[in-house]
């Protein structure tokens, strides 16, 4: 007790003689505890669990797209980012066609895992590809394009298409989008859609770079539909009318139910129709070579790099063979006159055949005059050369495939979604032989009834997507020229335009020319056409009856006749031209009407004339559907 009070009593008594209020004890331990609290603080914190750095960038597209459920994928090669603008709208835009996409740089990703997106379902790659400097690839696009030049990639079942970027001005217009194009296709990917070519020169790129979106985004979802070219859609024939009054001619509109079968179209396309052979002319080719028809063979390709094992279906019947897969109403080639020459037994047939079949001018003179011009298929061959009798087997393997036939589609799937429409003209000819010739579609079609025997009459078809479109904004003017049966699209087009009316929408000028022999004969819609024109829709219908006077008029003479109204459309209004018809003569006189307008009205010689429509073309506003 008494040394505590010592110690008390001394601390007391140095405080008192004014010492420092801190003694080197005190300031010691302060410093100590400082010391340890810092420590402490310290290595609290580096005892704390150290976060975890943060993942790698992903750089596998495929990985995403199957995280994010995508099944597009866009990748864009741009400089400017113009070519990333479009490509992030593209993939944006996909989700209104009931598609999932995502826009990628290809330099952030691994693009040699592009031979794995068979491994996505329903998968596409988009390329937007822009050129820079002379023809060189973007920045972001240098390491894509080495590796497409060096590797040797497997991509086969890898489904593409490319969207080039450029500027026509340049030498080396879109040259990176064509290399990537021809590229891919190259190493082995299918692709599912013509090169895009959007030219940035006069601000047309957006046009083009819209069109093409439109264009593909409808073409993608066509293309996940069950029924195409190799798996045809069975339609039923629920209307079949004759259009013309009068004549000796048969004009007829059919329509086709796709009910049920989610095929979509647009106005413009065309329906294909897989037609079936008279069985008149099969009969006869059965008779003339001897053999009877209902033989079941089975025929095999013997070309070891072909990738067709059997010519068609196979095991088949003779009959059905000629009946369904064998073009036997077309003149045939001069290599199949060639090949069936050594089965003549007379010397002078032989001679004749071989003779066509050479590349001498006057074997070229005979085969034209005739073959060609006298239009003899392979029956009227056998018929005219009595020594002509070869194996049906060698015959089956000769002939080509018959084709299906297309038709511009007469309606609007805005009005018509479940009803496809054909508009066509039943062909029947004599030829110089004496001999008459029936289309093998449009003969067939005519006897396609609503009911036959209680049974509905069907159609194999399917939609083959074009570029026949309206415009994009309903507010331009559209000028359509389409004489006969050339009136198709553009009863889908009338249409379309009606039901947009409908909808509220401002929709510009709907003007048609279109012609027909008498008025009272083959002035196919007349009533439907009549009725459009009335209401509105139709804002002018200029009908050109070519043979209800003494001189003959034509559609392009009516447009001659309203040049100021035509040059004001297409010059100040920014109007679309379509034309749609016989190629031979129609088109060409129709063109020529427009290259006499610019000249006169716009002041232009010939030449700057023929310029001034093709840029319309170039621009996508002068359009042809046409046939020769």
């Amino acid at each position: 007790m008494s040394k505590s009070c010592c110690v008390t009593r001394c601390t007391s008594e140095l405080m008192d003689e004014d010492e420092p209020f801190f003694s080197n004890l005190d300031l010691f331990l302060f410093s100590l505890i400082a010391g340890l609290l810092v420590y402490w603080i310290i290595f609290r914190k580096k005892a704390e669990p150290i976060p975890e750095p943060q993942t790698t960038r992903e750089t596998s597209f495929i990985g995403k797209m199957k995280k994010t459920g995508k099944n597009i994928v866009v990748f864009y090669g741009s400089q400017t980012g113009t070519a990333e603008e479009f490509a992030n709208r593209l993939a944006k835009d996909a989700h209104r066609y009931g598609m999932k996409g995502m826009a990628a740089d290809p330099e952030e990703y691994d693009m040699s895992e592009l031979s794995r997106l068979t491994e996505v379902e329903n998968s596409i790659a988009i390329f937007c590809m822009a050129t820079y400097g002379e023809g060189d690839p973007t920045d972001n696009a240098q390491d894509f394009y080495d590796w497409l030049q060096e590797g040797d990639a497997d991509f086969s079942g890898v489904k593409y298409t490319v969207f080039a970027l450029g500027n026509k001005t340049y030498e080396h217009y879109n040259s990176m989008g064509k290399y990537v194009d021809k590229r891919l296709a190259e190493l082995g990917a299918r692709r599912i859609f013509d090169l895009g070519m959007g030219d940035d020169d006069g601000n047309r790129f957006v046009m083009s770079g819209v069109n093409f979106m439109v264009y593909l985004l409808s073409f993608i979802v066509c293309s996940h539909r069950p029924f195409d070219s190799k798996n045809p859609f069975l339609a039923a024939v629920t209307v079949n009318r004759k259009l013309n009054k009068a004549g000796d001619r048969h004009l007829m509109h059919l329509e086709l139910d796709i009910t049920g079968s989610k095929i979509r179209y647009e106005s413009g396309d065309h329906v294909a129709v897989y037609p079936i052979n008279d069985s008149v002319i099969v009969n006869r080719i059965g008779d003339l070579l001897g053999v009877d028809l209902d033989t079941v063979i089975s025929l095999n390709n013997l070309d070891e790099e072909s990738n067709k094992k059997h010519p068609f279906p196979c095991p088949s019947t003779y009959r059905t063979a000629l009946t369904h897969y064998l073009d036997i109403t077309n003149p045939p080639r001069t290599n199949v006159l060639y090949e069936l020459a050594q089965y003549a037994t007379e010397p002078k047939d032989q001679e004749n055949m071989r003779k066509m079949a050479s590349s001498s001018p006057e074997g070229k003179a005979l085969y034209q005059s005739w073959v060609l011009d006298s239009c003899r298929n392979i029956l009227a061959i056998l018929e005219d050369f009595p020594s002509l009798r070869p194996p049906i087997d060698h015959l089956c393997e000769l002939l080509p495939r018959l084709q299906a036939r297309y038709y511009s589609i007469a309606s609007s799937s805005k009005v018509h979604a479940n009803s496809i429409h054909i508009c066509a003209v039943v062909v029947e000819y004599e030829t110089k032989t004496g001999r008459v010739n029936k289309g093998v579609a449009t003969n067939w079609l005519k006897n396609k009834m609503p009911t036959d025997n209680g049974h509905k009459a069907t159609v194999p078809m399917y939609i083959r997507k074009s570029q026949f479109r309206l415009p994009f904004k309903s507010t331009n003017p559209v000028i359509m020229v389409g004489p006969g049966t050339g009136i198709a699209p553009f009863m889908g087009f009338v249409q379309e335009r009606g039901w947009l009316k409908e909808q509220g929408k401002d929709v510009g000028d709907t003007v048609l020319y279109y012609g027909c022999r008498y008025k009272k004969e083959d002035f196919l819609y007349q009533e439907e056409l009549e009725e459009f024109e009335k209401t509105g829709v139709l804002t002018a219908l200029n009908v050109a009856f070519s043979r209800d006077q003494a001189e003959k008029v034509y559609v392009q003479h009516l447009l001659k006749k309203n040049k100021e109204a035509v040059w004001r459309l297409v010059h100040s209004d920014n109007a679309h031209i379509y034309i749609c018809g016989d190629a031979r003569n129609m088109a060409r006189d129709v063109q020529n009407a427009f290259y006499e307008i610019a000249e006169e009205l716009g002041g232009l010689s010939r030449s700057q004339a023929v310029d001034y429509v093709k840029k319309l073309m170039t621009k996508g506003r002068y359009s042809q559907d046409v046939w020769s």
